[in-house]
């Protein structure tokens, strides 16, 4: 494509993001900057027509991108805007938690408000979590307090009943078997060990520590979804996606089922920088009008996940692209900082 034909195509893609009406000769001739006839511009349209980067729909003389259009503008074409300082500041302000849930929670919720679409961040796989000291207490009865610590810091506490009572004594046994034999070792590296072990002998104490290691992986596992999202409702508000009843139906589903979602981000996370879906590109985005940016994001240097906004094909791509951009690199420096 000549320089020509770039700058019409680019003049074309940016209108129509713009303003959603197909572009006539006319006003490629005012905002091009070209000097050049209207017979020169319709000839360069048709070229561009031909070759698959534009398209005439039915009701309109003029042109809107294609899918191909697109993609050449934003690998080629696109000037990306950045953002501003207080844009920046606000996001910082939002990062200030020193919980990582929090600061997912809070990316989505940026990616949305800033983009006014819809923001998702992939969760984190979990680290393998090992034991760094267990502790048995008695609270009467038959009720005993078990005091988990892992190596990541964290430490539970949790009630268990037992089927019997123990004595303090049979607790401190309990209690030096478990941080003898299972110090460093996985929840599921437990698991099978007290299971060997349980087949061989039925014993009291570990059928308590059986008990305690269920409470506390139950503990480790509830409410841990793959993908936090955030302003589905700004989709309803798009043009482009509004007006089509049956496409909203789709991305919706797909919001609800967020496997393909998960396997789309999971994708992106192994390419470096941002990384731009555009239509029917990718298998896990089911509708044409819908495009995704993503980047992923840091924690000590190690890439844990992907982040990134869905909208409308026709989205303003040089700012969403520095939003996702300073979103994840904020996101890394807090998740590494905390």
């Amino acid at each position: 494509m000549d320089k020509r034909a770039q700058i019409l195509l680019k003049t074309l893609v940016e209108h129509y993001i713009s303003d959603g009406q197909p572009i006539g000769s006319r006003t490629l001739l005012q905002h091009s900057g070209l000097d050049v006839s209207s017979a020169t511009i319709r000839n360069v349209m048709s070229d561009l027509e031909q070759l698959g980067f534009i398209a005439s729909p039915h009701t309109s003389a003029g042109r809107i991108p294609t899918q191909k259009g697109y993609r050449f503008f934003v690998d080629s074409l696109l000037t990306v805007k950045p953002l501003e300082a207080k844009e920046i500041q606000r996001i910082k302000h939002e990062f200030s938690s020193p919980d990582p849930q929090q600061l997912i929670t809070s990316a989505a919720d940026m990616l949305s408000q800033l983009s006014q679409f819809a923001g998702v961040v992939m969760i984190p796989k979990r680290k393998k979590i090992t034991f760094k000291h267990l502790e048995f207490l008695p609270l009467g009865e038959k009720r005993i307090l078990v005091i988990i610590v892992t190596t990541d810091g964290n430490v539970q506490n949790r009630i268990i009943m037992a089927d019997k009572p123990y004595s303090a004594s049979e607790l401190t046994q309990a209690t030096n078997y478990f941080n003898h034999h299972f110090v460093g070792a996985t929840f599921d590296e437990v698991h099978q060990k007290l299971h060997e072990e349980l087949k061989q002998m039925q014993t009291d104490i570990n059928r308590l520590m059986a008990a305690a290691l269920e409470m506390s992986d139950k503990a480790n596992n509830t409410g841990k979804e793959s993908v936090v999202i955030a302003g589905e409702r700004n989709l309803l508000q798009a043009d482009d996606l509004s007006s089509n009843v049956a496409s909203l139906r789709k991305l919706f589903e797909l919001f609800e089922r967020r496997t393909q979602l998960m396997q789309l981000l999971d994708n992106s996370k192994r390419a470096a920088g941002i990384h731009i879906f555009i239509g029917g590109e990718s298998d896990y985005l089911p509708l044409d009008e819908c495009s995704m940016v993503t980047a992923p994001y840091e924690a000590d240097g190690q890439i844990v996940g992907t982040l990134g906004v869905i909208g409308p094909t026709r989205m303003a791509y040089e700012r969403v692209i520095p939003i996702v951009d300073v979103t994840a690199k904020l996101l890394s420096n807090a998740l590494s900082t905390n």
